[in-house]
Order: C-alpha cells, then sequence, then structure tokens
C-alpha cells in the first residue's frame, strides 16, 4: 500500500470512529472503481468522501466532485466531502457540501422541524432540549490527532 493510500485509510477509520461517537453508524466501504459510492455509508441521506491532502483546495475540489458523482451510484439524496487538515483532530476537519446541497438540507431540517412541532409538540421540545445540550457540549474523546 503507498503512503498516500495509507494515509487516506488512517483518515477513513478516525472519520468512522468520530461519527461512532456521534451514535452515528458509519463504516468504510470498499471501493468500486468507476461505481464507487463513496468512502462512508451509513449516513443516509448522505455519503461521504475523505480527502486527507496537503492540499485543501485540492481536496475539496476533488472531495466534492466525487461526493456528488458517489451519491448518486449509492442512491442517496446528499454528499459531504470531509477534507483533513493538516495537524489537526478528526473534529476540526472540514465537511463541504455544494451550496446547492446546503440549502436542500436546510429547507428539509425546517420542513421536518416544523411539521415535529406542529404535530408533537412534546416530541419538539424534547429535540430542541437535545440540541442544545449537543451544542453545549465538547467535540467527543477519541478523536485525536493524527501523525503528519
Amino acid at each position: 500500500m503507498s503512503a498516500a493510500k495509507a494515509k487516506g485509510t488512517a483518515y477513513e477509520t478516525l472519520c468512522v470512529r468520530a461519527l461512532r461517537l456521534f451514535g452515528i453508524d458509519a463504516r468504510r466501504v470498499a471501493q468500486e472503481g468507476f461505481a464507487d459510492t463513496g468512502d462512508l455509508h451509513g449516513l443516509s441521506p448522505w455519503v461521504g468522501q475523505c480527502k486527507a491532502y496537503r492540499s485543501w483546495e485540492e481536496a475539496i475540489r476533488l472531495g466534492l466532485d466525487g461526493a456528488e458523482k458517489q451519491r448518486l451510484h449509492a442512491g442517496e439524496s446528499y454528499g459531504v466531502a470531509f477534507v483533513k487538515r493538516v495537524r489537526r483532530s478528526v473534529g476540526e476537519s472540514y465537511a463541504v457540501q455544494t451550496f446547492a446541497t446546503w440549502a436542500r438540507v436546510y429547507a428539509r431540517l425546517r420542513r421536518a422541524e416544523a411539521l415535529l412541532a406542529e404535530r408533537a409538540p412534546a416530541a419538539f421540545e424534547q429535540h430542541m432540549r437535545l440540541v442544545a445540550i449537543e451544542l453545549a457540549q465538547p467535540f467527543p474523546k477519541g478523536t485525536e490527532r493524527e501523525a503528519e
């Protein structure tokens, strides 16, 4: 395995570990060439593409292009590129989406929360309490920096 491939695999593993700390059933999947469905699954309605390049501009460009193609191959609604920052923890990585993806997710979230508030006010209040708790918490331990 090349050094670059090993670095990418290590970053994918860190991303999976960090996402699992949030209760997300993330997993790495085998690469499929032309029909590649992304690096990380278990994130539905997203598929994740991980990039651990020294050039963040290249990582974002290639990661987003890949994520948008791979979400279609995976049958998911959205793609996200996880971009490693040099000498930073996985929690300080970039999670990058296109503007159109962000707007669609925002509209979907607002619509879902409005429906929840209207149809199940008690559940909506509990949801908002949990959101406040999540936002007050530091990023989970176990997502230490990897060696560069």
